[in-house]
């Protein structure tokens, strides 16, 4: 008997083609949600859905990160964190996403070189006002106490103007004027820094004197 022949392929076509480089980004990306998913439930507190701040020290340790180091702060600015100490499951996605981290040690990598992420003068300023929100641990709250302020202070200005913050956080430390400071202070802070808080000021004028008119300016 002779054998059946076989039926031709149909040919490919161009819409065959464009369908399945659309199916594969869409496969590439569902598996990388899924390992972003699987990295945010080994930190998770189950019961709150969250990872909170024993889930957030616990990275800190695979990460060999301090959990007041700099890089820590940058990160939940990266994942646009809305409450201190705590990640939510959608900020984890889409901040680990932009990141390019979907497994723990492509975090890490992406975790060590946060700093470069806020080298751009646009970008520092707006991870430096975010930072004073970050600290609004109240509803409605507007202002935040002068002992995290310095903390602050140190974390996020230290590596730029170490004799500014040492000196601005002694003074506010032994003022009693003011008991908790506005995003608006804290904004000028910066600026002061950079503009007019120059080196030659402090072997020319009084410490008071400098600090008295940076906070009557308006």
């Amino acid at each position: 008997m002779p054998r059946p022949k076989r039926k031709a392929a149909p040919p490919i076509t161009s819409s065959d083609v464009d369908s399945s480089l659309r199916t594969e980004p869409k496969k590439s990306t569902t598996k990388q949600f899924d390992r972003i998913d699987k990295l945010f439930e080994s930190y998770a507190n189950k019961s709150l859905g969250l990872i909170d701040p024993d889930g957030i020290e616990a990275l800190c340790k695979d990460v060999h990160v301090d959990h007041t180091d700099v890089r820590m702060l940058i990160l939940a600015w990266k994942l646009k964190a809305e409450k201190q100490g705590y990640f939510s499951k959608d900020e984890w996605q889409k901040g680990l996403k932009c990141l390019g981290a979907d497994t723990l040690p492509k975090l890490r990598k992406a975790i060590n070189g946060l700093k470069k992420e806020v080298t751009v003068p646009e970008c520092f300023e707006d991870f430096y006002s975010y930072a004073f929100q970050y600290c609004l641990t109240e509803e409605k709250k507007r202002s935040v106490d002068i002992e995290t302020i310095c903390e602050l202070l140190n974390v996020v200005l230290r590596s730029e103007f170490p004799t500014q913050v040492n000196l601005l956080t002694e003074y506010l430390k032994i003022q009693n004027d003011y008991r908790a400071l506005n995003i608006d202070h804290w904004r000028n802070f910066y600026r002061f820094f950079k503009e007019v808080m120059l080196f030659l000021f402090f072997l020319t004028l009084p410490l008071d004197f400098i600090l008295y008119t940076f906070f009557t300016s308006g």
